[in-house]
């Protein structure tokens, strides 16, 4: 079985081949350098181009893939949630190939994407799960009883952990995204140099909070140059960091203990965290819990993860209508 993934969910255009289990392609076309002026991604400008880049993209992809359209069993496409007009473009062009090619469309959660990811690295992966979905718009952990169906444990109350990543690296003066310096900087830094609040640590709920936490550096950075006291930048990153990595760590593993399951997935743009991963691996091994972290490629946005959900939909039998519609806000169940 041969699936064309499209993903056009933010600033990231993605097409891949999956053949079976094989990625025969995984290209990206990456945005950031049109939206690092900014400090942020502007829809217009991702959505404008994604116009540019689809066609070519996908063109690219089938070449590499030694494959042509009419060799496609299925197309599997990103149908929310994200940007409206990102998510258009390639929901549009999907729905005109699968009609044209009389081939399955197959419309893909972006969230599901992510938790799919690691199946593609680890074949024989067992359910149930659980999976910590971080991103640049998502925080929460999720229950997977079986592939293809979620149950919501907990999710932040306000910003998402890549949401805070980026305005605390643009505060300082770091490039966007913001997670990846933050991340880069940090290596060099010491995590236990600052003290920031650690929002909801010990709460009985499996909810996150950002909001306080980003506030609350800002203060402390605006208060010690006030005072006219150095910073160390990367103690600074690191510290921020471990904030943030302490409470994911803690909530997902009381997750696992709390529902008995021994095997946790970190899924989204933001398991690509150094810190973030060897933490959960390192305390996961101590509890005898088998954490799964696809490589950093298959955590950021890419169109193998889209690709891979989709063909597991089509071997269920399922089809999208053509009259599906993108659906920026849609619910992870």
């Amino acid at each position: 079985m041969i699936v064309l993934g499209i993903e056009t969910s933010c600033d990231e255009t993605a097409v891949a081949v999956l053949d079976g289990d094989e990625i025969r392609s995984n290209l990206l076309s990456s945005q950031t350098d049109l939206h690092a002026r900014f400090g942020g991604v502007v829809p217009e400008l991702a959505s404008r181009a994604h116009l540019v880049s689809l066609n070519i993209l996908m063109a690219q992809a089938l070449d590499e893939a030694g494959v042509s359209y009419g060799d496609l069993d299925a197309i599997a496409v990103t149908i929310g949630p994200g940007l409206i007009g990102a998510l258009l473009v390639g929901v549009s062009a999907a729905k005109a190939l699968a009609a044209s090619l009389d081939i399955a469309l197959i419309g893909v959660n972006h969230l599901e994407g992510h938790v799919e990811a690691a199946f593609l690295e680890r074949p024989d992966l067992a359910t149930p799960l659980i999976a910590l979905i971080v991103s640049g718009g998502h925080t929460m952990i999720a229950r997977v009883p079986r592939r293809g169906r979620y149950e919501i444990l907990g999710q932040t109350i306000d910003d998402a952990a890549g949401e805070a990543f980026d305005k605390i690296a643009r505060y300082i003066g770091l490039g966007f995204p913001g997670g990846p310096e933050i991340d880069r900087l940090a290596r060099s830094g010491d995590p236990k140099a600052y003290a920031f609040p650690r929002a909801k640590m010990n709460d009985d709920d499996l909810d996150f909070s950002y909001s306080g936490l980003k506030t609350a550096v800002i203060r402390w950075i605006r208060e010690r140059q006030d005072a006219g006291e150095d910073i160390d930048a990367a103690d600074l990153a690191a510290s921020f960091q471990e904030a943030v990595v302490d409470v994911q760590v803690a909530k997902t593993l009381r997750a696992a203990e709390q529902h008995g399951i021994n095997t946790i997935v970190i899924a989204g743009g933001v398991a690509a965290n150094s810190r973030l991963r060897a933490r959960m691996r390192d305390e996961g091994e101590e509890r005898g819990i088998d954490v799964v972290t696809p490589t950093a490629l298959l955590c950021t946005d890419n169109a193998a993860m889209i690709a891979v959900a989709g063909a597991r939909r089509l071997a269920n039998g399922e089809r999208t209508p053509l009259d599906v519609s993108a659906s920026p806000n849609l619910a992870l169940a």
